[in-house]
């Protein structure tokens, strides 16, 4: 009964709950560009720039559109969010023999703990992306029985597909996430010192520092994988109940360059880039903030970076 209020008074509980704070920041600042991005990426050739694809889904469909999908990242992303940095922070620490606790783990510890945190975040991310990518495309693909939300997507595909139909993905999920974490961890660590010398040590980065930080640190991370990701979107955008167009990675990769060259590999880059500094711009400063106010219960207000710090 009383392991919660001790976990959440932890140094672990305390990451826990600062990860899921940044979470859900990153979703409700980011996700109508992720709905664009998917979009684009399941696309056929000549389908339009994120624009056109944009103005013809307010059209048709209006703005809620653009949060279709969100109730199961949302749901999720507290918990989700709170395990990747928590387990980053564990992780990041193992690779750095004689570290004091008030130092902060090494680039290279912080890379390999980015690497191993992304590896098993992905047992959780794929799941909840494939449900998310199911609701985003039911209306693109004209399905006649569209599902009304995730829980509605979640048991269709356990009665169809199984268990095993759930984790339809994976594997791609884990070659993408695993890279794209180390990136994502060592370019914020390396930019946040290089923006504010010391931080990394006193904690005393400002809000501009955390921003620009957190969003080059996603721009790096979708830029070292997003070809991946597109062959995960175009894996999980297939269903059992319908022809797989695709057997396996190697060969939607295979058919998808032959069909449409090799620029599909890169087709959504732009939205995904903008979405990514957005994001993760508010998930580190949604962290960062979190994670100080909850350390320090009696912090003084005016020790809280503010807007004239930008």
């Amino acid at each position: 009964m009383d392991f919660w209020p001790e976990f959440l008074a932890s140094s672990s509980g305390k990451e826990f709950v600062a990860g899921g704070c940044g979470g859900m920041a990153g979703v409700a600042a980011g996700y109508p560009l992720d709905t664009l991005r998917v979009k684009q990426q399941h696309s056929g050739k000549g389908s339009g720039s994120a624009f056109c694809i944009l103005r013809q889904l307010l059209a048709t469909q209006g703005p809620r559109a653009l949060y279709t999908g969100m109730a199961a990242p949302l749901a999720s992303v507290t918990f989700q969010n709170a395990m990747v940095f928590q387990i980053y922070a564990i992780l990041s620490r193992r690779f750095d023999k004689n570290l004091l606790p008030t130092d902060p783990p090494s680039l290279k510890g912080v890379a390999l703990g980015g690497f191993g945190t992304g590896a098993i975040q992905s047992l959780i991310l794929s799941p909840v992306e494939l449900i998310k990518i199911r609701l985003q495309l039911q209306r693109t693909t004209n399905e006649v029985n569209s599902a009304r939300g995730p829980m509605d997507v979640a048991r269709s595909i356990l009665r169809r597909e199984g268990w095993r139909g759930i984790y339809h993905g994976l594997t791609i999920t884990a070659l993408r996430d695993a890279p794209a974490h180390a990136f994502y961890f060592g370019t914020y660590e390396y930019m946040r010192e290089k923006l504010h010398p010391g931080c990394r040590k006193n904690g005393q980065e400002t809000f501009r520092t955390m921003l620009i930080a957190g969003g080059l640190a996603g721009v790096a991370s979708w830029m070292c994988c997003y070809p991946l990701d597109v062959i995960k979107t175009r894996i999980q955008a297939q269903s059992d109940s319908s022809p797989l167009r695709y057997n396996g990675i190697v060969d939607c990769f295979r058919r998808s360059v032959k069909e449409e060259g090799y620029s599909v590999l890169w087709r959504g880059l732009g939205t995904a880039v903008i979405r990514a500094f957005i994001v993760n711009g508010a998930v580190f400063t949604g962290y960062e903030t979190a994670l100080r106010l909850l350390f320090d219960n009696n912090m003084d207000p005016a020790t809280l970076p503010n807007e004239n710090a930008f």
